[in-house]
């Protein structure tokens, strides 16, 4: 019997891995730094969004909060366990790691000279530093003084911004992508 188109599947149908086999795949060569996330929640939402499209790891700076921490957990739901991450103080010092360890240090921010998230074109061979802002100010211009490039998402509606948490699933949505084409 044919199963019914729609029809939602069960926890043992979804084929997920375990965190040992998450740990031993292969990763996109995306960092996600962020920089003075003050939202645990937000915090737990990044990681699982990283978890969800295979991210190599998260940088947290500054005042963002470090697993393990039973806020950032609700929302993480595990992801601390898998998604690889460091803490660095000074976003600034672990921009300056990243670059010269070879990744393209994107900001997530609206700037002269931005770049539309869709148009944005890089090579697949390129490893990707997205480095995303404090939910009040945005990422420091500190800090967007050390990216190579800007992205924006484009937004049409009376806001002028979205969650972190959800610009980042928009951003590494988009960026993914690319890796999957």
């Amino acid at each position: 019997m044919a199963k019914q188109k729609g029809r939602k599947l069960a926890m043992d149908e979804l084929g997920r891995k375990s965190i040992s086999e998450f740990k031993r795949d292969e990763k996109l060569p995306i960092t996600i730094v962020l920089d003075d996330i003050r939202s645990l929640s937000n915090v737990g939402s990044i990681f699982r969004t990283a978890d969800a499209f295979g991210i190599e790891r998260i940088v947290l700076c500054g005042i963002t909060a470090k697993p393990p921490h039973r806020e950032i957990q609700k929302t993480a739901l595990g992801a601390t366990e898998s998604v690889d991450w460091d803490y660095v103080k000074s976003c600034t010092d672990a921009l300056s790691e990243l670059k010269n360890s070879g990744y393209l240090i994107l900001g997530v921010e609206q700037v002269e000279g931005s770049c539309k998230l869709a148009d944005f074109n890089y090579s697949t061979d390129e490893k990707l530093a997205v480095v995303l802002g404090n939910e009040v100010n945005g990422v420091s211009q500190r800090v967007l003084n050390l990216c190579d490039d800007y992205l924006e998402i484009p937004q049409s509606g009376t806001k002028h911004s979205l969650n972190v948490s959800v610009a980042a699933g928009v951003v590494l949505w988009e960026l993914c992508k690319k890796f999957s084409a």
